[in-house]
């Protein structure tokens, strides 16, 4: 039972004086983690509930996604991006790096992977939500997309599901944005996140960290140029291959940042479950 869930009054009774002293020290130190909790699930439902309420969502981001050699030795690998949803049913996804430059369109009905670098692309029917196209696409063609629980209609109870402690830290900067910075713990991935203070709670920055592989490696997200009130163009989920772009089958696309025949003994893979 953690410190939340033990009150005050269940503790042993102590004689006297002993009593009434411990039990004020006691009853501080559980009250502390206690207001860590309940700040660090506040602000994360205030932003869960901000971000969700938004229809269409414009931003830039990037990412740095950590491997561990077989030397043990922690490299990063580092791309950059940009996003643009409409919910519930829309999204386009692109990320450029050193060893991949995708863009992912989904417009309802069809999912399109077009890997740049290859000039080729994969397409598959998947009529439904966002959220269904992110959990298929993993489960499916193992793509796996770390970060983008946060663009989930269900963005509160997701990242929250496997959660053993909560704590607001206290505050950070983030490109010279003041943020309320929150550190939880999971069966699996410890994750922090710093969300923007005042009346629009952003996520500005998110950490995954794989606790349990060797040399804990992690995934940051950064995210920049938060827009919600950019007009969509008609076209901006529609797919246009491009010139002598051949069709291929999901498999045969490299997606992943991390460059293919690099020897390692751990690497973030997932979200925060």
């Amino acid at each position: 039972m953690s410190p939340c869930e033990k009150p005050w009054f269940m503790r042993p009774a102590l004689p006297g004086g002993v009593t009434s002293f411990l039990g004020a020290v006691a009853l501080g130190v559980l009250l502390a983690p206690c207001a860590q909790a309940q700040d660090a699930a506040k602000i994360l439902k205030a932003m869960s509930d901000y971000v969700t309420a938004e229809k269409n969502i414009s931003l830039s981001y990037d990412a740095d996604i950590e491997v561990v050699t077989s030397e043990l030795q922690k490299i990063q690998f580092a791309s950059s991006g940009q996003v643009q949803l409409s919910r519930p049913d829309k999204v386009r996804i692109t990320r450029t790096g050193g060893y991949a430059d995708v863009d992912l369109v989904f417009d309802g009905k069809t999912v399109t992977l077009l890997g740049k670098n290859l000039n080729a692309f994969a397409q598959a029917d998947g009529p439904g939500t966002v959220d269904q196209l992110i959990d298929g696409i993993r489960d499916r063609y193992n793509i796996q997309m770390p970060g983008a629980d946060l663009l989930l209609s269900r963005v509160y109870d997701e990242l929250t599901s496997d959660v053993m402690d909560a704590k607001h830290i206290g505050q950070g900067v983030i490109d010279g944005v003041t943020c309320e910075h929150l550190a939880f713990r999971g069966a699996e991935v410890d994750w922090q996140l710093w969300v923007e203070s005042g009346a629009k709670p952003i996520p500005r920055k998110y950490v995954i960290t794989s606790k349990h592989v060797t040399g804990a490696p992690q995934y940051t997200l950064r995210v920049k140029d938060w827009k919600t009130d950019v007009a969509v163009a008609a076209d901006a989920f529609t797919f246009k291959p491009p010139a002598d772009a051949k069709r291929v089958e999901f498999v045969a696309l490299q997606v992943d940042e991390v460059p293919p025949g690099q020897v390692t003994v751990g690497q973030v893979t997932g979200g925060t479950k």
